[in-house]
């Protein structure tokens, strides 16, 4: 198993990319603590790890708050033991978000509060517990449109999945030499309910699937696969990087500097 004997938390585990990965982690060996602000659906995610055998706890938290986050931690490490991995994941992409024009402050200061404040305090609490486990892991969910720019006025989540990726590679040099590792999961378009709300005709899918290589939307097993690689030993020289898993599309737009 890749994880076996370790420790994981990941936040927006109540659906997406945080279900499946902590379904995938604890299939492969860790134990998970479930982080949501969905209490519901933090628990639906503890079921299916349990009825697949593996073990796993909820906490409830909005990442925003500084309590909240120092209380997942401490309960992980309450629960478990320790704290080896942390899966910073927990993100929103609001409905309102659109260009610097119609882009009202409340719903930038909301994206940033969660996608940006959240991974911060996440690391902020989370890292002296990696200290007192001997090191770990730390993944950030940021994005490719951090690195491209989205297609449609999506403005106040590019530029906090910016924010996510610079942050990273910061604490990544910051902690190289405590044996904590610090890298930024960057997913490509997915069919998940956060995209599919903008692409809500098939026209708007067919206008980015153009972009996309692979000619398919990734689903969010794919990502929880790059998560388990970058959670795990076999990833033990790999850190600061912009983990891409985006069928493509960066290797399409982005020129080499």
């Amino acid at each position: 198993m890749r994880l076996n004997n370790k420790v994981a938390l990941i936040t927006g585990a109540g659906s997406g990319i945080g279900r499946e990965t902590a379904v995938l982690f604890a299939q492969e060996g860790a134990a998970v603590m479930v982080v949501d602000v969905n209490e519901a659906a933090g628990n639906e995610t503890v079921a299916l790890v349990k009825a697949n055998g593996g073990q796993a706890a909820f906490y409830k938290a909005d990442v925003s708050k500084a309590a909240d986050c120092e209380g997942m931690v401490a309960a992980a490490e309450q629960t478990f033991g320790k704290l080896n991995v942390m899966f910073n994941n927990a993100g929103i992409s609001h409905k309102d978000d659109d260009d610097a024009i119609n882009t009202t402050e409340d719903v930038w200061d909301l994206t940033f509060n969660i996608n940006v404040k959240g991974v911060f305090l996440g690391c902020k609490y989370g890292i002296p517990a990696m200290r007192r486990a001997g090191g770990g892991s730390i993944i950030n969910t940021a994005s490719f449109v951090a690195l491209l720019g989205a297609a449609t006025p999506q403005l106040a989540y590019t530029a906090s999945k910016g924010a996510v990726l610079s942050m990273s590679r910061e604490l990544a040099v910051i902690h190289a030499r405590e044996g904590i590792r610090v890298n930024a999961m960057c997913p490509g378009p997915l069919f998940t309910e956060l995209l599919m709300k903008y692409l809500n005709t098939e026209e708007k899918k067919q206008r980015r699937l153009v972009h996309i290589p692979m000619g398919r939307f990734g689903q969010a097993k794919e990502i929880a696969y790059g998560a388990l690689y970058l959670a795990s030993d076999e990833s033990s020289f790999v850190t600061g990087t912009e983990f891409m898993v985006d069928g493509g599309i960066t290797a399409a737009y982005v020129t080499p500097v």
